[in-house]
């Protein structure tokens, strides 16, 4: 398969349904909310890769379905991934003034309505989950545990929490910390999310306890993988910020190729719990070896 054209063609439908949903609910033109919804959109478009999504995506149909029946839980994962990198982006957090190549939520729109615009993206994206149940062909039940999964992996365990701990594990020397420690972080921080992403999509689908386990050791693989391409990526810009801002790194505890022979690794596990999944499953394959060989 060229994943290129996957990849693309993914991205443009879900590209598609979030401007579907701005277009529902944004707000009229000159009213008390229009510049709230200005700069969530801003975040939100072009947008990045949107792997999260296309993970979701590739799940449903590794499962036997179609991206169809999983976009508003697609559309909810890259709404609260855009939060994220907006809140990350602060002054207290990373402050950086850049991101995908345009001035940071921040810059753009002053910090207070960047909050806002983040409070407002997460929360949204719990409100399309809700109401996806007028869209998704499952139980109550079933779409509750995946809006507790999401939240989950979003909240003081999860992607919260992993930024907590990095803002801690900044106050420390680097000689002070060990690679569990950052493996840690970074299962929490990046890792939680992209692994929801994927099951989510294999629980809207009906998938049985054995696919769903097999998934689920893919996802934890792949995230940690994902959040060490970053720090290879980063060690070849040789730059870590300003000391009283700079993020944890495994620059100190591992060379950049022990760093990339992590990655091949996991990314080879990733594959190998795929085993009993036909072609559909393909992507997810290739998805894997995307993640490991990506140059940004």
């Amino acid at each position: 398969m060229k994943l290129n054209v996957y990849l693309e063609t993914k991205k443009s439908l879900i590209d598609q349904a979030l401007e579907n949903f701005f277009v529902k609910n944004r707000p009229k033109k000159e009213g008390p909310f229009s510049l709230l919804f200005e700069a969530m959109h801003y975040s939100l478009f072009p947008g990045g890769k949107r792997l999260r999504p296309i993970l979701t995506c590739a799940t449903a149909e590794a499962v036997g379905g179609s991206t169809e029946d999983v976009l508003p839980i697609a559309c909810a994962i890259e709404m609260i991934h855009t939060y994220s990198l907006i809140h990350d982006d602060l002054p207290p957090m990373d402050d950086d003034d850049y991101r995908r190549g345009k001035p940071s939520n921040h810059i753009q729109f002053g910090e207070a309505v960047a909050i806002l615009a983040g409070d407002a993206l997460v929360t949204e994206a719990f409100a399309l989950l809700s109401q996806s149940r007028n869209h998704l062909k499952i139980s109550p039940e079933l779409l509750l545990e995946i809006i507790e999964d999401i939240g989950l992996a979003c909240g003081s365990n999860g992607m919260i929490g992993g930024q907590f701990l990095d803002i801690k594990m900044k106050e420390r020397a680097d000689e002070d910390i060990n690679y569990p420690e950052l493996e840690f972080l970074y299962i929490r921080k990046t890792g939680n999310l992209i692994l929801t992403s994927i099951t989510s999509g294999a629980k809207a689908l009906g998938a049985d306890s054995k696919q769903i386990e097999a998934l689920t050791q893919y996802g934890k693989n792949l995230g940690l993988a994902f959040q060490l391409v970053d720090d290879i990526l980063d060690m070849h810009d040789n730059y870590r910020g300003p000391l009283d801002i700079r993020r944890p790194h495994t620059r100190a505890i591992l060379s950049i190729d022990e760093t990339r022979q992590r990655t091949m690794e996991l990314a080879s596990r990733a594959i190998e719990t795929l085993k009993s999944f036909d072609k559909k499953a393909d992507p997810l394959r290739e998805i894997a070896h995307y993640v490991v060989e990506r140059q940004q």
